[in-house]
């Protein structure tokens, strides 16, 4: 018979392998924590960019609406006055389109009468105030008149407050009222 040694076993710090175990599993708690603090800091912030995002295409769609609507008012052709007090009338509503359309007769007659022309630009615009379905504007526009009595032209400033509403998803011209 042979004699067999017993296997001589490896010895090893007891600590070694224990402290080994001990990072990883620190590691991992760690990496777990960060995991759901990252989560939870996306959920906080994934709405309010979204709302911000919202809040910027909104005042984006306000001031262009404004801008457009005022270039549609101070913008007058006798040769073409029902398509231009057309799309006033298309971008307002309220008090406003009403006292406009009131309003329409008289100026078609000065208009026409006096060959009219008048071609209005904005200079600038800021959002005095807003929510969800309302907005105020301040808008500085110029407009360069020619008729009868100046055919060479005139340039005519304005300053304008618009009032707008949200209505069926369209932001019309509620008031619009001269400052300054």
């Amino acid at each position: 018979m042979v004699a067999t040694q017993p296997a001589q076993q490896i010895d090893r710090p007891p600590d070694a392998s224990s402290a080994v175990l001990a990072k990883r599993r620190m590691a991992l708690a760690v990496l777990a924590v960060l995991t759901v603090a990252a989560l939870v800091g996306i959920g906080v912030l994934v709405p309010r960019i979204s709302s911000a995002a919202a809040r910027d295409s909104q005042r984006a769609d306000v001031l262009h609406v404004a801008r457009q609507e005022t270039v549609n008012f101070t913008t007058l052709d006798y040769r073409h006055l029902d398509r231009d007090l057309g799309r006033v009338l298309r971008g307002s509503t309220g008090d406003f389109r009403k006292q406009f359309q009131a309003g329409s007769k008289n100026l078609t007659s000065l208009v026409t009468a006096n060959k009219a022309v008048a071609k209005g630009q904005v200079l600038d615009a800021g959002l005095v105030s807003s929510d969800a379905d309302s907005a105020v504007v301040l808008v500085v526009a110029d407009s360069t008149v020619t008729n009868t009595a100046s055919p060479k032209g005139e340039q005519r400033h304005y300053r304008l407050q618009l009032s707008l509403v949200l209505h069926e998803g369209q932001w019309l011209v509620s008031d619009l009222t001269f400052v300054g």
